[in-house]
């Protein structure tokens, strides 16, 4: 049943019936078209205000809960339903687990089309809270208001905020009082960097009219308990932007890498920016197996450190290594995975289009004392080639884990070219992997997979695939 109320649909009594893409719940509506519902829980009875109208779907909200499913459980963040991080955390993380290994399923079966195996159990997390090792949050001087705030009459006082973005919302900062995705000091920085800002009239940042002088803050932290600080101010202000680190060097004596960036343009990304290291050292140290790697703040890392090292031993698993193997790790970034591994391989070649990357590989090689391990930069379309093939050795395995993206088809073809005896095909994105397995099934066939989470609470998983050669 629906009734009309100021232009939108409201369908009463609608059973949610199943956890879909990028978090959010799905119903049927009862002219047959999904329903996309935030902040439900398959099981969930509700009324269903919709807000948009597609020809084959709506997007709405809950107004009114009839019945609650039985795998409901009550968030343990205040924050939860607006910061849009966790979407799943009203959700028992057995069910969490359930839904991401249906996802992995479904996408390997429906894009794929491919004869797969019996998938293996997916590999939860230890730990359903405080494992992100690397957090980013945004300054505002318009923080995001309650429907209640801006109901009110009274005076909402400082609207400074220091938090995540609100989803869809450029220019709006959900004020964070406690996030429960990283381990301490994490919060406590967080929290005290706010705090003196606001009581010394450190400006933060105006996203629409860009002006301001406090732009973002990330706090990376290690398994060896080393931590990461780094402060982007929007233009330079010696006076200010020492005031504040200085403040956070008597206050937080144990930070091991204090840095900076001066970002006037209008992104606020780092990676085109010069990051000055103001003190300590300008990287951290994770540890895994005895293997250090040094990340710095631009370095990509798994940013769930203890559930890497489950990815990656399945992944050194599946590979099936017994000393003799020439192994190509495409898409390497710092070179984790092909250290990993090398213990077990006669030899491992890394490649990955980031210099700052390759460099940092290189670095960890020889921290690690490893002498088997050769990494180059370059677009993998265009670096793996056939005199790379001749100069480097032809690979018995390929490991290969790339962004979001997938695989480039040039570099696809000549993995097919090259056909090694196993591909070990690590994915984030298991949609575009089933579209990249489909195009290797000539060749290989799939026998092993296994999801792993290494985000519980969000929608994200992660996936590995054995292809061996037919």
């Amino acid at each position: 049943m629906s009734r009309k109320n100021t232009n939108k649909i409201v369908f009463n009594h609608i059973k949610v019936l199943d956890a879909g893409a990028k978090g959010v719940s799905v119903a049927k509506a009862p002219d047959g078209k999904v329903i996309f519902i935030p902040n439900v829980v398959p099981g969930d009875v509700v009324d269903v205000q919709t807000f948009k109208k597609r020809k084959a779907y709506y997007e709405g909200k809950a107004v009114r809960f009839h019945e609650f499913s039985e795998h409901r459980v009550e968030p343990v963040c205040q924050h939860f339903g607006v910061c849009g991080g966790c979407k799943w955390q009203n959700m028992k993380y057995s069910q969490q687990l359930l839904y991401k290994h249906n996802e992995v399923r479904n996408h390997l079966q429906r894009i794929g089309k491919i004869e797969l195996p019996e998938f293996e159990d997916i590999l939860g997390s230890k730990e359903q809270f405080m494992y992100r090792n690397k957090m980013e949050f945004g300054f505002s001087n318009s923080r995001w208001l309650t429907e209640k705030e801006i109901e009110s009459t009274e005076d909402l006082g400082n609207r400074n905020a220091l938090g995540f973005h609100i989803p869809k919302m450029w220019d709006k900062i959900l004020d964070i009082t406690q996030c429960h995705l990283q381990q301490d000091p994490s919060n406590a920085i967080r929290n005290e960097i706010r705090d003196f800002a606001n009581e010394n009239g450190l400006e933060f940042f105006d996203p629409r009219n860009h002006e301001g002088l406090l732009r973002t803050l990330m706090i990376r932290t290690a398994s060896t308990g080393e931590i990461m600080v780094l402060v982007q101010f929007f233009k330079e202000d010696k006076e200010k932007r020492e005031l504040l680190l200085n403040f956070l060097t008597e206050r937080f004596p144990e930070i091991t890498s204090l840095q900076y960036v001066i970002n006037g343009k209008p992104n606020d990304t780092i990676y085109d920016q010069n990051v000055i290291l103001y003190k300590g050292r300008d990287y951290i140290l994770e540890e895994m197996e005895g293997l250090k790697f040094s990340i710095n703040a631009k370095s990509f890392y798994q940013t769930n450190s203890e559930q890497a090292y489950e990815l990656y031993k399945i992944t050194r698993d599946f590979a099936g290594l017994t000393g003799n193997e020439v192994v190509y790790d495409l898409y390497t970034g710092t070179g984790t995975i092909a250290q990993f591994v090398s213990r077990k391989a006669k030899k491992v070649v890394g490649v990955e289009a980031v210099p700052e990357a390759i460099a940092d590989a290189k670095e960890n090689a020889k921290r690690n004392e490893i002498t088997n391990c050769d990494f180059f930069v370059g677009d993998m379309k265009v670096v793996f080639n056939e005199s790379f093939i001749a100069q480097n050795g032809k690979p018995d395995v390929i490991i290969t884990d790339p962004p979001r993206d997938g695989m480039h088809k040039d570099v696809i073809e000549q993995i097919l070219k090259i056909a090694p005896e196993k591909v070990v095909y690590v994915s984030c994105n298991s949609a575009t992997q089933a579209r990249d397995l489909a195009l290797m099934d000539e060749k290989y066939k799939v026998t092993r997979v296994r999801p792993v989470d290494m985000f519980p609470q969000t929608h994200h998983v992660e996936n590995v695939v054995l292809l061996e050669r037919r």
